[in-house]
């Protein structure tokens, strides 16, 4: 069955790429026009805007597609109501209403249009299952009480996947520093490294700010401010109730680089719902630098 991928930046596409080829399947490389992928093989392209959704369906149609995966990096892209064609104009609506519940719903509104036409979106982990590790402490030694860090991170998360506002936080002492936004994960830490707590992602909103000041008065007033040098983690799983068909969270050489130079102890990511791009040299940089790495199991409290 022919298949399609639409790509994104970063370091999974070419990876797909390379699995796909190996097993003897040439894929048809998708690209949307505002952001071009990191896929260098001489393959056979189809670029499209989503102003023109209708038309790149029936392309994919008429070129005998049956499956499609979506991967990479990729962020909502600007609309220009005056390039919407005649074949995209019935699906308006649809996309219209997706819009407004985030990119979540908007993704999911796409997968269905796909899938309405016959064509089945698959996840980039069907096609490359070593993207996903099982459970267990990949490298290095868990710090003591990272249950707190644990507990503040996994609600901090549930709160911004009802929100659709990210993937990944960083907690310190039981609290939350900084949260991904848009930009992505590497950038939250690149300005956390650079500007101290909250250096990075998005702002932390009222009640966060307020539940950190009470949490850290407890401490203290309880004795136990100071108990463990708190250098922090950080914490990625998908959002809650996310289709991970398409953008499943990854981690990568450059977000390990990322918490070493933010001097985070390490990274927790959940299993089965975060791929590790490159899990080798992932572990040599983070073993180098004392941290670990923890497939915490999917699901858990």
């Amino acid at each position: 069955m022919a298949l399609a991928l639409i790509a994104g930046s970063g370091g999974v596409p070419p990876h797909l790429v390379r699995c796909l080829l190996a097993r003897g399947e040439v894929p048809l490389i998708c690209e949307v026009a505002q952001f071009p992928s990191e896929v260098t093989v001489d393959l056979p392209r189809l670029g499209f805007r989503l102003e023109g959704l209708g038309s790149f369906l029936a392309e994919l149609q008429a070129r005998g597609i049956t499956r499609l995966c979506m991967a990479g990096a990729m962020r909502r892209p600007a609309v220009d109501s005056s390039l919407i064609d005649a074949a995209t104009m019935p699906y308006i609506p649809h996309l219209q209403g997706a819009m407004a519940k985030g990119d979540d719903g908007l993704l999911r509104e796409i997968i269905a249009i796909f899938e309405a036409a016959g064509i089945a979106v698959i996840g980039a982990a069907e096609i490359a299952p070593d993207l996903l590790p099982g459970p267990g402490l990949r490298v290095g030694v868990l710090p003591e009480g990272i249950e707190a860090d644990l507990a503040a991170a996994v609600a901090a998360l549930d709160r911004m996947g009802r929100d659709d506002l990210g993937q990944a936080v960083v907690v310190r002492g039981g609290h939350v520093v900084a949260q991904e936004d848009a930009r992505g994960t590497d950038a939250m830490l690149t300005d956390l490294a650079g500007g101290g707590e909250n250096g990075g992602g998005r702002s932390l909103d009222p009640a966060d700010i307020a539940g950190q000041m009470i949490g850290g008065a407890a401490d203290r007033l309880s004795g136990q401010d100071g108990a463990r040098e708190a250098c922090g983690l950080l914490y990625k799983a998908p959002k809650p109730g996310q289709d991970l068909r398409a953008d499943m969270p990854v981690v990568g050489p450059e977000t390990a680089r990322g918490v070493v130079r933010a001097g985070l102890d390490g990274i927790v990511i959940e299993a089965g719902g975060v791929m590790l791009l490159h899990p080798d040299e992932i572990r040599g940089i983070l073993a180098d630098a004392g941290r670990f790495l923890w497939v915490r199991p999917g699901g858990a409290g």
